[in-house]
């Protein structure tokens, strides 16, 4: 979301970013207490999200935070930051009012009804791919059809999640676990209330489904990927930082150490969790004990290093893990959008292989080998690097995504005057 402010800013708006106040205080620790100040014109403002205090450190509880947003706790403390806004704009010439809200898809139930209060248009932006989109917007259907919810436990293992389902528009032989459904429903149930949705992708990337959403939606825009349009601003005038956790720069020491193209990022995310026994099962990894005992760390020091967080396009364009940022994937989905991700970067756009579910360590050094000296990985390698420079055409000064994020401007965000977001 930063990075899309950021562009908007560039292109002359107004800012007020909106977090909750539990992230506020997350960037605000990870960053340095000066971090958000921001200019007059792309200032932060935070909102209580409905929920307990928590350790600011900590990952968010997303349950609860999902709960909380399809209760609409979020929509009385954004209206008053709406109400506010407007009021400042009317007794000083310095910040126009409100004319648009630009808000992420999974925030939509309470952003689009204030957009409706006051009369603004809405945009969602989805960071996740068309395709996942895709998924999510079809889970009514899913329901209605009942593939889903699961109706007993057997259905994970007695062959239920094989059952194509090939309908979805612009999708083919899809299964039922590649789209998750609860929450993801009701968000998606208001998306054609939206003035326009964003996503983050590029067209050459995945024509099929964007035709398909095309015909769907009223307007769709994918103006991806986002840091290739940033790349291309000389002297950014806003050095604001985009993680809610502290970044752990050393690591990009270690990497000036390695050859080029040598190192293997392992990155668990950041809400996943696992089991002790997958855990320990990537030897190369974590070893014999998720504890990481001593002699484990002393073991591996030269030729490994852990660290809880790392900034990460740094790592992924360092000429150690990729001499030109283009990296293919071994992929360990879990939740989310994750295996409609897997999917599509195995089995689509030929860039990634999946590790099972029953992960066991000789099956991932298998598959780094491959990765890093076998064919396949070869032949990933190589087709990484044509969607590489694919998504830089795309973004380029006459580029899809250019000329898309050139018409969401004029056609929406530019129905009023003023430019505030």
């Amino acid at each position: 979301m930063i990075k899309f402010a950021k562009l908007l800013h560039h292109r002359g708006f107004h800012i007020t970013f909106v977090n909750t106040e539990n992230n506020h205080k997350r960037f605000l620790k990870s960053l340095g207490p000066n971090s958000l100040d921001g200019s007059p014109d792309f200032q932060f403002a935070a909102i209580p999200d409905g929920l307990p205090d928590s350790d600011e450190g900590a990952t968010q509880d997303v349950p609860l935070l999902c709960d909380s947003i399809r209760k609409q706790k979020l929509l009385a403390p954004f209206r008053e930051l709406l109400m506010n806004l407007n009021s400042d704009a009317l007794s000083t010439s310095i910040n126009p009012p409100v004319t648009c809200i630009v808000s992420d898809g999974l925030m939509s139930p309470f952003t689009i009804t204030a957009a409706d209060e006051i009369e603004v248009p809405i945009v969602l932006f989805y960071t996740i791919a068309a395709c996942s989109f895709m998924g999510v917007i079809q889970f009514r259907a899913l329901m209605e059809k009942g593939l889903v919810p699961l109706k007993e436990v057997s259905c994970l293992t007695n062959g239920y999640l094989e059952k194509v389902i090939d309908w979805i528009p612009g999708m083919k032989d899809i299964h039922p676990d590649d789209i998750m459904f609860n929450f993801m429903m009701e968000i998606t149930d208001r998306v054609h209330e939206a003035s326009a949705v964003v996503l983050h992708t590029f067209d050459t990337l995945e024509p099929d489904v964007l035709e398909a959403l095309s015909s769907m939606l009223p307007l769709v825009y994918p103006i991806g990927p986002l840091q290739l349009h940033l790349n291309q601003i000389p002297d950014q005038p806003l050095n604001i930082g985009y993680s809610l956790w502290k970044e752990e720069t050393e690591c990009l020491d270690w990497l000036n150490t390695k050859a080029p193209n040598s190192v293997v990022y392992v990155n668990f995310g950041s809400i996943t969790v696992m089991t002790p026994e997958h855990l320990v099962e990537p030897d190369l990894v974590i070893g014999q004990s998720a504890l990481l005992p001593l002699e484990f760390v002393d073991e591996t020091k030269e030729r490994s290093l852990i660290a809880s967080w790392c900034p990460q396009e740094q790592v992924l364009n360092h000429p150690s893990v990729s001499l030109t940022a283009g990296v293919p994937m071994l992929c360990w989905p879990f939740f989310g959008d994750q295996q409609m991700d897997c999917r599509y970067s195995c089995n689509e756009w030929g860039i990634g292989m999946e590790i099972s579910n029953d992960v066991k360590r000789d099956e991932v050094e298998r598959l780094v080998r491959e990765l890093m000296d076998g064919e396949k990985g070869k032949k990933m390698k190589n087709k990484v690097m044509v969607w590489k420079k694919l998504a830089e055409e795309a973004t380029g000064p006459h580029g899809s995504s250019s000329k898309n994020l050139d018409m969401l401007v004029n056609q929406v965000l530019l129905k009023n005057t003023r430019r505030h977001l």
